[in-house]
C-alpha cells in the first residue's frame, strides 16, 4: 500500500451503458471506445455480457485481441454457461477478469430468484469456484446489495472470498442508497469480513435520487479502492456514477481525498464527445465537468473575476478536461501526408489507404467551407464517417421548398447500402422543413415510428460551425433507436440522423438480450 492509495477506474459504459434505452453500440464502435478507454487510462473494461447474444460475444473477444494496457472483464451470472462464454471470449485478453453476479436482497431473493438463502449461498459458493478455475481475478457483487440485510451481506462476500473472488462490487442497483449510508455499509463490511484488506472492493452506484457520484465518494471515503461507472453517467433508467465526475473530484480535491488515479485527465473530453456522438445521446450543457456550460461564465461580477484570476470561480481549467481553443494548423493547402499525421497525433488507428483516401477528400470538403478547421471538426468527421458507414442507408438528394407560413415540402433519394439497385425517392410535406423530411423518409422506408426526441448543437462556434442532429425514435412495439447526424446544413445533418435511426429500427437492429440489472 502507497502512501496515497490508488484508486481503480471500472468503466462500464459497453454493458451497463449500452442498457440504455435506444443506446446500441455495434462491434467496430465498442472497439473504438475501447481504445480510447485505455487512452484515458481506465483501469477495468467491463467489455459486456457475452451469454447475452452473439454480438456481445464478437465484440468481447474483439476488445480483448486490441486493447493491451488495461483488464477486460465479461459479465455473468451465476450460471456454468455463463461462465465459459465469458472463458471463451477472453481467451485473447492481455489481463482477463470475470465478473459474476447474484441477488442478495429478500425482495430479489423471493419474488426474482425464488431462492432461499442457504440456496443463494450454495450457487454463490459453487460458481464463484468454478470462475476461479478459469480465472485469475474474479469479481463478485451482490445484487442489491444496498437493500440486503448487512449480517447477510457479510456471510456472502466471506464466502465469495473463500471461494476465490479477488474483487468484491458492492452494487446500488436501483440507485436508493445515500452518501452517509453507503459510507457506513462499506464501514461495517471493512469492520465485519474476515479478509476485507485481502481483496478489492468496489462500488457500484445507479443515479435514480442523483447521489450516484456522492456514493462513489463517500464509498472510497469508507475503504473502497474501485469505482465503477460510466462516461458521461449513461445507463439504464437515470444512469450509472459519471466516471468523469469522480475522477475530476478526486484530482482537485487531493487535499480531502489523498488518493490516486490513472486516468489521464486531459482525455475526459474527447471521450465523453466519442461516447455521446456513438451513442446518440447528446450532454447537457449543464453537466457538471464536460458540459458546454462548466466554463461559461454569464454574471457580470463572476466575468470580471475570472479574467483578473480564473481561480475566483474556476475550481477545473478547461485545459484540464482536454478543451483547447487553439485551431489545427490544416487548411484547404494542407496535403494529405500532414493531415494523417495529425489524425494520429488525435489518436485515430488508421491504416487502410481506401478509408484515407476518403477521409482526406471530407477534409479538404471541410477545409474548403471552414476558415478555421478545430480539432471538434476533425473528430466530428471521424465519428461522422464512422456513423455513416455503419448506417443501413444514405442520403443521395434532399430538396425543401420553403413557403412562409405555408406548408412546406421535401423530395428526399435514399439508397439502400446493401442493394445498389434500390434508390428510392419520394416527396411529402409537413408543417415545418424538418417534418416535411421526415414525413418522406417514413414514406419511402414504408414505416410508423414517433420521432420523441430532436437535438441539434453546434460543434463549434462561429457561422460556419458544423451542425449535430440528435434524434431518438420509437417504433410501433415501443423500442427506442438513436440517430446521430453531422453536416454543415442543418437539414442535411437533420436527415441523417433520421435515415440512421430509422434504419435500426428498420432492421431491428436491437436484438433481445439478457440483461444485468445491478
Amino acid at each position: 500500500m502507497t502512501e496515497k492509495q490508488y484508486i481503480q477506474f471500472f468503466d462500464t459504459t459497453l454493458r451497463d451503458g449500452e442498457q440504455t434505452p435506444g443506446v446500441n453500440f455495434n462491434t467496430k464502435e465498442k472497439v473504438q471506445i475501447a481504445l480510447q478507454m485505455e487512452k484515458w487510462g481506465i483501469d477495468v473494461i467491463e467489455a459486456g455480457f457475452p451469454i447475452s447474444s452473439e454480438g456481445d460475444f464478437e465484440a468481447v473477444k474483439a476488445i480483448a485481441g486490441a486493447v493491451k494496457n488495461m483488464t477486460v472483464a465479461g459479465l455473468a451470472r451465476c450460471n456454468e454457461k455463463d461462465i465459459d462464454a465469458a472463458y471463451n471470449a477472453l481467451r485473447d485478453a492481455v489481463d482477463p477478469q470475470i465478473h459474476i453476479f447474484m441477488a442478495t436482497s429478500p425482495i430479489h431473493m423471493e419474488y426474482k430468484l425464488k431462492m432461499t438463502k442457504e440456496e443463494v449461498l450454495a450457487s454463490i459458493g459453487h460458481h464463484v469456484a468454478y470462475a476461479k478455475s478459469k480465472f485469475e481475478k474474479v469479481q463478485f457483487s451482490p445484487e442489491d446489495a444496498t437493500r440486503s440485510d448487512w449480517n447477510f451481506l457479510v456471510e456472502v462476500v466471506n464466502l465469495a472470498i473463500e471461494k476465490g473472488a479477488t474483487v468484491i462490487n458492492i452494487p446500488d442497483t436501483v440507485g436508493y442508497t445515500n452518501p452517509t449510508e453507503y459510507g457506513n455499509l462499506f464501514k461495517y463490511l471493512k469492520q465485519n469480513v474476515t479478509r476485507f484488506d485481502d481483496v478489492i472492493f468496489s462500488s457500484h452506484c445507479h443515479d435514480d435520487l442523483g447521489m450516484a457520484t456522492a456514493n462513489a465518494l463517500a464509498a472510497i471515503e469508507n475503504g473502497a479502492l474501485r469505482v465503477e461507472g460510466a462516461i458521461n453517467g449513461i445507463g439504464e433508467r437515470a444512469g450509472n456514477t459519471a466516471l468523469e465526475e469522480v475522477a475530476v473530484a478526486l484530482h482537485i480535491r487531493k487535499d480531502y481525498y489523498q488518493k490516486e488515479i490513472g486516468i489521464v485527465l486531459k482525455e475526459t473530453k474527447r471521450t465523453s464527445d466519442l461516447v455521446s456522438r456513438l451513442s446518440g445521446m447528446p450532454i447537457p450543457r449543464n453537466k457538471a465537468v464536460i458540459g458546454g456550460n462548466a466554463y461559461a461564465h454569464e454574471s457580470g461580477i463572476h466575468q470580471d473575476g475570472v479574467l483578473k484570476n480564473p481561480e475566483t470561480y474556476e475550481i477545473i481549467t478547461p485545459q484540464l478536461v482536454g478543451v483547447e481553443h487553439n485551431s489545427l494548423p490544416l487548411g484547404k493547402l494542407s496535403g494529405r501526408h500532414a493531415f494523417v499525421d495529425r489524425i494520429a497525433q488525435m489518436g485515430y488507428e488508421i491504416t487502410d489507404p481506401a478509408e484515407i483516401k476518403i477521409l482526406f477528400a471530407r477534409f479538404k470538403e471541410l477545409a474548403d467551407k471552414k476558415k478555421n478547421v478545430t480539432e471538434e471538426d476533425i473528430h466530428a468527421l471521424m465519428v461522422g464517417k464512422s456513423i455513416e458507414d455503419e448506417s443501413a442507408y444514405e442520403l443521395k438528394r434532399l430538396q425543401v421548398q420553403f413557403v412562409k407560413d405555408g406548408i412546406q415540402g421535401a423530395i428526399v433519394g435514399i439508397q439502400d447500402k446493401r442493394n445498389k439497385d434500390a434508390k428510392m425517392q419520394d416527396s411529402a410535406t409537413g408543417s415545418g422543413s424538418i417534418e416535411a423530411i421526415y414525413n418522406t423518409i417514413n414514406r419511402i422506408l414504408d414505416q410508423e415510428i414517433i420521432l420523441k426526441e430532436y437535438n441539434i448543437e453546434a460543434i463549434t462556434s462561429g457561422k460556419d460551425a458544423q451542425a449535430e442532429v440528435h434524434v431518438v425514435v420509437e417504433d410501433e412495439d415501443g423500442k427506442s433507436y438513436n440517430g446521430t447526424g453531422i453536416d454543415f446544413d442543418v437539414l442535411t445533418a437533420s436527415a441523417k440522423a433520421y435515415i440512421q435511426a430509422s434504419g435500426k429500427a428498420k432492421n431491428k437492429q436491437t436484438i433481445e438480450k439478457v440483461s444485468a440489472h445491478f
